[in-house]
């Protein structure tokens, strides 16, 4: 299997270029940041606390499911779809409290190799904001995929809906987050896409290149 690892911060355009780059490629496509959400979610809806739990045991409460297919994706939280409930503000507002919390971290990162592992496809493009380092540090293409944060906040503001999330908002969970991982320069090994200046059909170009690449 060709695990495309690729991380990089909020507005980068990571998630909508990876999806289109796995379709290109015809591989799996991962939104790890999906778990994330859904668990915020799960939380904010009284499912169960996080708080206080070991990785096993937010296993056995959280009934997560996620689409790999990059043509047909879906979030699940038992049998009720939340792909755009989770999309919210204020699951926005909550998710960087979530994802500090070590055994939160310890969960993702065994559920993410599993849905990998599980998922059928001969590669994958799993991204998220510890990838390249902590997820799959092994992982046979590495990407650290960003833009400047003015072009950031504003690809982030046209993604949302009206009022989900404002570009202090957006510098914030940056900063927060990056307290955790460093996503802001590649690590050893890990190449740098900066997108700043490209097109979106540009920038799943030069990542599927990279890809091939490491194919060749």
């Amino acid at each position: 299997m060709h695990i495309v690892a690729v991380d990089g911060p909020a507005g980068s355009g990571k998630s909508s270029v990876s999806r289109e780059a796995a379709k290109v490629l015809g591989f799996g496509y991962l939104d790890t940041g999906a778990a994330y959400r859904a668990l915020t979610w799960a939380g904010s809806n009284k499912q169960f606390e996080v708080s206080g739990l070991s990785a096993t045991e937010i296993g056995l409460h959280f009934d997560y499911s996620i689409s790999l297919d990059p043509e047909n994706y879906w979030v699940k939280v038992g049998q009720q779809t939340v792909t755009e409930e989770i999309r919210g503000s204020e699951v926005a507002v909550k998710v960087s409290e979530i994802a500090q919390n070590p055994e939160v971290r310890k969960y993702m990162l065994v559920l993410t190799r599993a849905l990998v592992q599980g998922s059928g496809y001969s590669g994958v493009i799993v991204e998220g904001r510890d990838i390249t380092t902590v997820i799959f540090p092994e992982a046979q293409t590495r990407v650290l995929l960003t833009a400047t944060e003015e072009v950031r906040i504003s690809r982030r503001e046209a993604e949302l809906p009206p009022g989900s999330l404002t570009s202090k908002q957006v510098s914030e969970r940056d900063k927060t987050d990056a307290k955790i991982v460093d996503f802001m320069a590649p690590a050893a090994g890990v190449s740098l896409l900066d997108t700043t200046n490209l097109t979106f059909n540009q920038s799943v170009a030069a990542l599927v290149d990279l890809v091939r690449k490491e194919q060749d």
